[in-house]
């Protein structure tokens, strides 16, 4: 996954930002192992997790917002209708010579099996975030998130990013829309189910043809 590379790059927390720029902060975070400890808000309590079967109760009764951090490609093959969308990770459309090596071998390698996209990271996330929250809840930084991803992963990125940018009230979709099931999200649009969205490439040809045959549901 694009996560991988983030997650795993050696960038200090902060390292060499220097008081620089909103963009500068995103990328900087978005590399610190793991964001700069994410786990450890969710562990401690500071963001709440919550299981897919416990979203819909959690945006009804409690007046969370879902948050879908995916990339587009995914959101449009599944998506919670009504959900709010500041992607995390955007398509690298960079055609110098050694960003096209890079692509090449990352669909040899990943993208012709699991139909991942060359991404970078949204140098405007948080941006996109904030608009995403005044927009549908009026209450700016005070605004309840559930923050959402296919596996997880990548939501628990943006849940340091947001917590440290001063989100307070913020959960965390444990194991994110794969772990979900049919009717934990009433209102879903898109061709594909919610918990297979994120799948793509071959895999997702194979998905489709056990689908057929039932042997998964």
């Amino acid at each position: 996954m694009a996560m991988g590379a983030a997650a795993t790059a050696a960038a200090p927390w902060y390292g060499a930002i220097g008081g620089g720029s909103r963009r500068a902060r995103v990328r900087a975070q978005a590399a610190a192992p793991w964001a700069g400890g994410a786990e450890e808000l969710v562990r401690s309590g500071a963001v709440r997790a919550v299981r897919a079967k416990e979203a819909a109760g959690a945006m009804s009764a409690e007046g969370f917002r879902l948050l879908d951090v995916r990339p587009e490609w995914e959101r449009a093959r599944a998506a919670v209708r009504g959900s709010a969308h500041a992607p995390l990770f955007v398509g690298d459309d960079d055609t110098g010579p050694v960003t096209l090596l890079k692509k090449w071998v990352h669909f040899g390698y990943i993208g012709l099996w699991t139909g991942q996209s060359f991404t970078k990271m949204n140098d405007r996330f948080l941006d996109d975030v904030a608009a995403a929250a005044a927009a549908a809840a009026g209450e700016g930084k005070d605004a309840k998130l559930l923050v959402a991803c296919g596996e997880g992963l990548r939501s628990l990125i943006a849940v340091r990013m947001l917590y440290d940018d001063g989100y307070k009230n913020l959960a965390w979709l444990a194991g994110g829309f794969s772990k979900c099931v049919d009717g934990d999200f009433a209102d879903v649009e898109g061709e594909s189910k919610l918990q297979y969205a994120t799948v793509g490439g071959v895999s997702y040809i194979f998905l489709q043809i056990l689908l057929l045959l039932r042997v998964v549901r």
